[in-house]
């Protein structure tokens, strides 16, 4: 089973790298003269320093900003001379290194405080830092770890956030990354796509890794009567498969054989129904769905096993005649391939995450925005986001043709094929081609052996507890 591959590594700082949070309390009983208790720690720990000056001015009648300069000094003396490493930070940080995984110190401290801590712990080890100084909002807001994110390059999906309070956990979590939770002062539960260690002693880079969402690379595509226009038409249907390392694809056009066959020579599970449609996976089919004698046009559908999950995949191949774009009236034909839609639509379950990919044999509402293509906005109004288009909103810079690689002008170039979902986050989404084919009628050699492009999308879901 895959995962997404782990981009970088966010760490907090006070608490998790370094022992700080019991430096913070010393420096806030200090100033606010009293021992604090249990009742104070909401207040006090994972918070910046203005936030804890405005409690203890609502407290003491004490100007804020005079308590808050006084906290920074008192903080900042003792760091300087109290610094310790947590169990197992540096030698984490120091193996992440060598995988050479990005990694970013996220933390609620100011600037001045936080470069205190890099010169104890070595900045060359971060490459990149950000600290309440840097954005409008600092934890629990999401603001400090997108920043990061932002300034790695990387996906929040794929990183994993290393807290130690509540606090960071809710910024991490509101930023999207999975979590390592290693509590310092106060408690913190385990929860979906969070994961709580006593140390990070022992943690290791694989570990993390085992925290990320796992990965289901969805392609739809349509082989052409099965790929039979083109030479050694299922050696080249085996290679794109290969070559583009998914995890699911729904076909379209396999006359009977060549999901059983595609299937078998993979080592895959596979799904066939009619003459026209068959999935094939390499995740495990637990279930076969819709009506396996199904007629050309139509839809099938299997339930898939992705880690400890289930996901329906359904592919659907609507009706070809009378393209809306060949029409003098657009719509005159949409409601045939609507109402085909609309019975596969009744078929899905609203209980999984669904994909539901296809050849629609229409445009998209999203593309033509100057008709009112009802296909698609069938699939919308059903709650179907369009992967494509999330992932490459521009439909003028992205257009995403999936017809045709083969037929050229007069032909319209348009996006007939999707792949639609109902409950995943996309990670990225693609149309592909291989090679450069040659148009119609010389195709024969082309390394491409279908008349559309595919659409391939990566999603992730789930994520945590892995063993770390």
């Amino acid at each position: 089973m895959n995962r997404l591959p782990l981009q970088a590594v966010l760490f907090d700082m006070d608490g998790t790298l370094v022992d700080t949070e019991r430096l913070w309390w010393e420096a806030v009983e200090q100033v606010a003269g009293r021992a604090l208790t249990e009742a104070d720690r909401p207040e006090v720990l994972g918070r910046p320093v203005e936030y804890t000056a405005a409690w203890l001015a609502a407290i003491t009648g004490t100007p804020a900003a005079d308590l808050a300069e006084t906290l920074h000094r008192e903080f900042a003396d003792r760091v300087r001379t109290g610094i310790v490493p947590r169990p197992g930070a540096l030698a984490l940080l120091d193996a992440l290194a060598r995988e050479g995984v990005p990694t970013a110190l996220v933390t609620a401290s100011p600037r001045a405080v936080a470069d205190t801590v890099l010169d104890a712990l070595g900045a060359d080890r971060f490459a990149v830092s950000v600290t309440a100084d840097d954005t409008p909002h600092t934890k629990p807001a999401p603001d400090p770890y997108l920043a990061a994110c932002r300034a790695l390059g990387v996906d929040p999906a794929v990183c994993v956030a290393v807290e130690d309070t509540e606090t960071g956990v809710a910024s991490a979590e509101a930023a999207g990354c999975a979590v390592l939770a290693v509590p310092s002062l106060a408690p913190i539960e385990a929860a979906p796509g969070r994961t709580v260690l006593a140390s990070l002693e022992g943690v290791t880079t694989d570990g993390l890794r085992s925290l990320l969402p796992y990965r289901l690379r969805v392609m739809t595509w349509n082989l052409w009567y099965g790929g039979t226009m083109v030479r050694d038409h299922r050696a080249k249907q085996l290679k794109v498969i290969a070559e583009t390392d998914v995890d699911v694809v729904g076909l379209q056009e396999t006359y009977g054989g060549a999901a059983g066959e595609l299937a078998e020579t993979l080592g895959w599970h596979h799904h066939s129904a009619g003459p026209n449609l068959g999935i094939i996976s390499r995740l495990p089919i637990t279930a076969v769905l819709g009506d396996p004698d199904v007629g050309f046009y139509g839809a099938a559908g299997a339930r898939i096993a992705v880690g400890d999950q289930e996901v329906e995949v359904w592919t659907a191949h609507l009706d070809a005649e009378h393209y809306g774009p060949y029409e003098s009236e657009p719509l005159a034909h949409e409601e045939v391939r609507t109402g085909q839609l609309r019975d596969t639509l009744r078929r899905i379950s609203d209980a999984a995450p669904v994909v539901l990919v296809g050849d629609f044999n229409s445009p998209s509402h999203l593309d033509r925005p100057d008709v009112a293509w009802p296909v698609t906005r069938a699939a919308e109004e059903a709650g179907f986001g369009d992967s494509f288009r999330q992932a490459n909103p521009d439909a003028v810079r992205d257009p995403g043709h999936t017809w045709s690689p083969v037929h050229a002008h007069p032909e319209p170039q348009d996006r007939i094929d999707f792949v639609l979902h109902r409950g995943l986050r996309v990670h990225d989404s693609r149309t592909y081609v291989s090679g450069t084919p040659r148009t119609w009628p010389d195709v024969e050699d082309n390394d491409w052996p279908s008349d559309h492009a595919a659409v391939i999308t990566t999603f992730s879901l789930g994520s945590g507890p892995g063993t770390v």
